[in-house]
């Protein structure tokens, strides 16, 4: 079974129903085909697909919100979104002797076989096609950000080649098999997402709070002010969605009934959200403290000086967006191959591997060139797939697999 360990095996043989051909399959699959993971490396790719880019506009989410508001949002979302990562961890392996790798595979448990499909896998896809595709702009941009503050006098070039430029990257990386295959990666990435984060929100202390400041609300009109806010609420679900991967990163961990995954999955949860907290806390309250309503909504364009800080933030945002891209990009190819050997019959091979993950950075780089203000629909997004991934689905899925008592705390909790 690729690499996983014999108690592994013996664990799964009790109620192993699948045939050789199957398995086969799952030993190829970049889910489930690598199980020797360490708690450390969950804590690492949780970071990596939790902090995104995202920090970087919480300052222009806080501006939109206001103090009391922004403050409430921040926290109260920490808060659930934590809760919520700990009922995906527990629902993995509430099943004896069987393992949910996948969302839709806990969803199909939920709803049924057809309905859990259809619930999970069209909004699972918007947000990891959605986040890779954000990820290209945000890539492009960032170059583009760095050559400019590096050598001003250049000619300017356009974002659609930084763009390009950055999605050869992921014409190389996208081959690597499987999520442990790519920790390396995935480690550099948490380690430069809280040095930018650090970045941001040290240069805004430096700076001092602003002569003119304000807090008030840009938008003039009523209607205004509540479409910004709103928006600011897509912007805040966006930065904590990392619960479209959390199955998938929990089933490279070996485990038996003695040791199951849980236990170093939530160790790894633990460390990467105090990792979050110190990252986004700090950027969005001392970046709105010190700029007010006139932050841009990437904090790093609102700080401009010193050229040499900044120009070294955009990078570490560059190296950090090419992890997260491979992370989401992962159940992406997972899918896709899944739908190429098991439906249409094709045999496992590196071609098929090659030419369908090719096609998929391809199409995410064509959309990124077509639409660079993708961004903007983040908030969209947001609100359509994040929001029910990350803060509905685990506690739906919840009362209906464990169907707590009526009025019980879990039940409340669950409901609220």
């Amino acid at each position: 079974m690729g690499t996983q360990g014999p108690d592994d095996d013996k664990y799964h043989s009790k109620v192993d129903e699948r045939t050789a051909e199957e398995k086969a399959i799952d030993a190829w699959l970049p889910i489930t085909s690598s199980r020797n993971a360490k708690w450390w490396y969950s804590a690492f790719h949780n970071v990596t697909a939790m902090v995104g880019a995202g920090v970087l506009s919480l300052p222009f989410a806080m501006s939109e919100l206001g103090w009391g508001p922004g403050v409430t949002v921040m926290i109260i979302s920490w808060i659930v979104t934590f809760y919520t990562l700990w009922q995906m961890v527990e629902m993995h392996e509430m099943v004896p002797g069987k393992r949910f790798d996948r969302y839709h595979e806990l969803g199909q448990h939920a709803f049924g076989e057809k309905l859990g499909l259809w619930i999970v896998v069209p909004q699972q896809l918007v947000v990891e096609v959605g986040v890779d595709i954000v990820y290209m702009v945000t890539g492009g941009k960032s170059l583009k950000k760095f050559h400019d503050l590096v050598c001003a006098d250049c000619k300017k070039i356009r974002l659609t080649y930084f763009i390009m430029i950055f999605s050869s990257a992921h014409f190389v990386l996208s081959h690597l098999p499987n999520f442990n295959s790519i920790s390396g990666v995935s480690l550099a990435a948490a380690v430069m997402s809280l040095s930018y984060s650090t970045i941001a929100w040290g240069a805004s202390v430096d700076k001092g709070v602003q002569k003119d400041v304000q807090y008030g609300y840009k938008a003039t009109t009523t209607a205004g002010t509540v479409f910004n806010f709103f928006s600011a609420l897509g912007d805040v679900a966006f930065a904590y969605a990392g619960h479209n991967v959390v199955l998938e990163i929990q089933s490279t961990i070996p485990s038996t009934p003695e040791k199951p995954s849980k236990v170093p999955m939530w160790r790894g949860v633990i460390v990467a959200y105090v990792v979050v907290a110190l990252c986004y806390f700090p950027v969005a309250l001392i970046g709105y403290w010190m700029f007010g309503n006139k932050v841009d909504d990437n904090i790093l364009i609102t700080l401009e000086k010193p050229i040499w800080l900044i120009a070294m933030a955009n990078m570490f945002v560059v190296v950090h967006v090419i992890g997260s891209y491979q992370i989401y990009a992962m159940p992406v190819f997972d899918m896709i191959e899944t739908v190429l050997y098991k439906k249409l019959k094709f045999r496992p091979s590196w071609y098929v591997r090659f030419v369908s993950r090719n096609i998929y950075v391809g199409f995410t780089m064509f959309v990124a060139i077509s639409f660079p203000f993708f961004g903007g629909l983040l908030g969209f997004f947001g609100g359509f797939a994040f929001a029910p991934t990350t803060y509905f689905l685990p506690c739906i899925m919840w009362l209906a697999i464990y169907k707590p008592r009526k009025f019980s705390l879990s039940w409340w909790t669950n409901w609220v």
